[in-house]
């Protein structure tokens, strides 16, 4: 009986161990990747509001828990009132997959499946819609 409480504690010994490790490492490299994207997300502030097409704006950019990016953007040229919000949304969408897929300023996020969360206004502020791009549709 003695051998076996022995054997039992020198297994929860080795086992807590290694999970202490993998807890240390795992929460090292998310620390190394939380301050990665911080930078880039602080990089992208400082230039804005910033056009980044033709009508479109970029407002701001903030990181949100569970690998959340958020983009707020304006159309400069668009009223909610008149705007056939849906084709818009639907050729926005499109243009998003592609534009996460192929840019090199997105890798840090690609890397890291961060979700992708764009919030649209219109030029008077007005809420227009959200697209979400997520990590399964950008790899």
């Amino acid at each position: 009986m003695r051998k076996q409480n022995i054997l039992f504690l020198a297994i929860l010994v080795i086992a807590m161990g290694i999970a202490g490790y993998f807890y240390f490492f795992i929460a090292e490299n998310t620390e190394e990747i939380n301050i990665e994207a911080t930078q880039l997300v602080e990089k992208y502030n400082r230039n804005c509001p910033l056009t980044i097409q033709e009508g479109i704006r970029l407002d701001s950019v903030s990181l949100h828990e569970e690998r959340i990016v958020q983009y707020n953007l304006t159309f400069l040229n668009v009223v909610k009132e008149t705007a056939e919000v849906d084709v818009i949304k639907k050729e926005i969408e499109k243009s998003l997959i592609s534009t996460a897929k192929a840019n090199t300023g997105f890798q840090v996020f690609r890397d890291n499946d961060y979700t992708l969360a764009y919030s649209y206004s219109d030029k008077n502020k007005a809420f227009l819609f959200d697209v979400k791009i997520f990590p399964d549709q950008y790899k």
